[in-house]
This record gives structure tokens, sequence and C-alpha cells, in this order.
């Protein structure tokens, strides 16, 4: 018996969707002999504010979240954290880490979360029996590369509204790739640590999920996020 046994419907097909969505899945489907994604991977739960790693520690495995969100954040010398990433179901993290071997950044559970992990051993072993795992690493890490540097530029080039425009919108394709709407969502981050992914003050983000509400582009509740307009977010996000 495993330790989903007495989960819900619901929570058991969440879980397939995010097995499905998964970014390491190939890896768990060549340590394992069925059709799903269940095997391979050692499970870790953690609580809100738990550190799945730490900057500088060495790496010893990828990980993929299986629920809840997760960020991933630059510590500055002063002891500040600025936050680089936020992660949801079937996103990877630690690819960063895989040229020297320690980890850039840190991650923390922004709720509880669950996250499967695949130790580098047995990674190196799976991308050594020819089954073009390693060419599909390479992949996930250009992918990573990339997305990194349109943010980087959206950070450098992009007015207040055209990031929080591009950031739902972002949001919105991600939870939809995965199988869940694609216009009502949770955000998985407060405004303050939006700003600190976007480059904002707490107050510009709040200032600007009100302006696109007023405008009915979107509808907030809290953490709650209806887009009613995607073409007016999408024009935003592309010209101020």
């Amino acid at each position: 018996m495993t330790v989903f046994a007495h989960t819900s419907v619901a929570q058991r097909s969440c879980s397939h969707v995010a097995c499905a969505a998964c970014a390491l899945r190939n890896f768990c489907l060549a340590n394992c002999d069925t059709a799903t994604a269940e095997g391979g991977f050692n499970r870790r739960r953690l609580r809100t504010g738990e550190t799945l790693f730490q900057k500088g520690d060495t790496q010893v495995a990828l990980y993929a979240v299986r629920a809840g969100f997760l960020k991933t954040c630059a510590v500055l010398p002063n002891g500040e954290r600025r936050i680089l990433g936020y992660h949801i179901m079937g996103d990877v993290l630690g690819l960063d880490a895989i040229g020297a071997g320690v980890h850039p950044t840190e991650s923390v559970a922004l709720n509880g979360c669950e996250v499967c992990e695949i130790v580098l051993e047995r990674a190196d072993r799976l991308m050594n029996n020819g089954n073009g795992l390693g060419s599909y690493l390479r992949r996930l890490l250009s992918e990573q590369i990339a997305r990194n540097e349109e943010h980087m530029v959206a950070l450098g080039a992009f007015s207040a509204r055209q990031r929080v425009a591009a950031f739902l919108l972002d949001l919105a394709t991600r939870w939809s790739v995965r199988g869940y709407s694609a216009s009502q969502f949770e955000l998985c981050l407060t405004r303050k640590e939006i700003g600190s992914y976007l480059g904002l003050t707490f107050e510009t983000v709040s200032r600007t999920l009100s302006y696109f509400a007023s405008r009915e582009w979107i509808n907030v509740a809290g953490r709650d996020i209806h887009i009613r307009d995607r073409e007016a977010l999408q024009a935003q996000s592309a010209s101020d």
C-alpha cells in the first residue's frame, strides 16, 4: 500500500496530471516497468517555509514538483533574498547546479508541498543507457536558460504593467499545459513576492492588479485570479 492509498479521487487525478506534465517524467519512465510515472523517484514533503536546498549545498539530486508551490531565490551579500523563479507542479528544480555541482540559489516551499527527487547517480546511469535522456536533459537546460534570459530582458525593458501582465499570462499558460484552467487559478506568490520576482514594489504590484481589475481584464479575490480578457492582457504585455 502506498502513502496515497486513502487519497480522494480528485487528489489522485491531480497526481496523474502532475506526472503527465512533469519535466522529469522521462527519467521516471526509464526506471520503471509500468506505464505510469509512479516509480523511480523518492518522495519528499515540505512544510510552508521549509528549504529544499540552500545556496552552496552540494547537489545530490534533481527535483520535480508533484504538488504545491516553491520559489528559488538569490541570496545577496546583505542576506536579502531576491526571487528568481516560482515553480508549480511538473516543474523541475536543480538544473542550474549541474555544471558546478553546487546549488547557486536556495529553494523554499511556498506552501505545504511535495517533490519527487531523482538522485544524480541514478540519473547518470539512466543517461548512459543510450535512451536519449542525455539529449532530453540538455533540452531542459536550454529551455531554462532561454526562460531566464527572457525574464532578464523583461526586468530591463518592460514597464510595470507589461511585467505584471506577462507574469499573469505565463502562469495561466503553465496551468493550462497541465490540464487546468487558463483563466482561473491561484497566484502562487504574495504581492510582495511577485514584486521581488518582477523587480517592482509591493505597492506597484497591488496598484497594477487593481488597474487591470478596473478595466475588467481580470477579477481579483485575494490570491485567486480570474482572467476575463486575455487579449487585453496580451496587448498590454506587448506594448505600454
